[in-house]
């Protein structure tokens, strides 16, 4: 198969486009605009791959999305290009709304027209998924789970913007026929996260002594989601998944966030102890909450277990345990962001 991955140069893209080529015999064309995110050197060690395309392509370009479906003739779209995080949708909700809106009718429209142009095994095979996230189903309570028919209920112009986005695709599978899957995820951590998620924030913040950030009284809860286990879903999802439906992918691991920050500071307590050996717990500090800031995110998985046979591999531990040996192996790469226009600073506070 030609499979065209939008967004492939981020965090959970290049993470997807890594397991594409080194797990599978696919072909990969990777568009990605090269935004603040987008980084070319997370995957330094697959540009020699025959089997692999980039495309410094932003799908806010119309034109150039549709001839990059002209000149590559995907047989699979993965469409992961997005603004993520809601911090920057709080100072900045424009590029949201241009991006995972926008961009993602730009995707419809070319896939729409590249479908209506095939015929027999390739129009058969055909297939458009739609990588999006638990966020616009709003905000659980103490108990609860998302469900693939839980009501969207979006709070950030980062959610709505996806909600949107996810209203899109149905449509466009309704009205046109396109053989759509959407997905909805959990948070995700790993390898080659943007230093401005809560992970990596408190890893390097840690690292360099300085104060670690908890929002509120950091008793918010999501589920957390291992990137390579995500990825596999992903690939799960396009590969076997029944058209037309939706798979909400989570890691069976809900956690509060300050749970999260006392296990990270634990495991760099125990992979590189401070000079002092006092715990990088003493670093911890609370700031004032993020404006809308939902409560708790759990997503009920059990569709992709029992139609896909697919559950994550890294349990409650395993997946940090390796997300911070990654950091600390990788020091390169995050510097190289950090030297840039980010400095680690907090975003959102509008």
């Amino acid at each position: 198969m030609k499979i065209l991955v939008t967004g492939g140069a981020g965090f959970i893209g290049s993470n997807l486009v890594r397991l594409l080529l080194n797990e599978t015999e696919h072909e990969v064309l990777n568009l990605d605009a090269l935004t603040y995110a987008g980084n070319l050197n997370s995957l330094t060690d697959l540009e020699a791959n025959p089997r692999y395309q980039f495309s410094h392509t932003d799908i806010c370009d119309a034109a150039a999305v549709n001839s990059a479906f002209t000149d590559f003739e995907p047989d699979w779209i993965m469409h992961l290009a997005a603004e993520s995080h809601v911090d920057r949708s709080i100072d900045g909700p424009g590029a949201f709304i241009q991006t995972n809106v926008i961009g993602t009718f730009n995707m419809l429209q070319a896939a729409r027209t590249h479908y209506e142009s095939l015929e027999g095994t390739a129009k058969a095979n055909f297939r458009f998924l739609h990588a999006s996230t638990d966020e616009v189903y709003g905000s659980l309570g103490e108990t609860g789970l998302f469900t693939e028919t839980t009501p969207y209920d979006p709070h950030s112009p980062y959610s709505a913007s996806k909600a949107s986005s996810d209203h899109l695709v149905r449509a466009w599978a309704d009205t046109y026929k396109l053989p759509v899957l959407i997905t909805n995820c959990s948070n995700n951590y790993g390898p080659f996260q943007f230093p401005e998620k809560l992970i990596p924030v408190v890893i390097l913040k840690a690292l360099r002594g300085e104060a670690i950030p908890v929002y509120g009284k950091g008793i918010n809860i999501r589920d957390w989601l291992y990137v390579g286990d995500h990825a596999d879903a992903l690939y799960t999802v396009i590969s076997k998944g029944k058209l037309g439906e939706t798979y909400n992918i989570g890691g069976y691991n809900e956690r509060k966030n300050i749970e999260i920050v006392h296990l990270l500071c634990e495991l760099l307590d125990e992979f590189k102890p401070r000079d002092n050996r006092e715990s990088y717990n003493e670093q911890i500090t609370f700031v004032t909450d993020r404006p809308g800031h939902d409560l708790r995110y759990a997503i009920d998985a059990s569709k992709i277990k029992e139609d896909l046979d697919w559950t994550p591999k890294q349990d409650h531990t395993s997946g940090f345990r390796k997300t911070v040996e990654w950091y600390l192996a990788n020091f390169k790469w995050t510097q190289q962001i950090l030297d840039g226009s980010y400095k680690l600073e907090r975003l959102g506070k509008s």
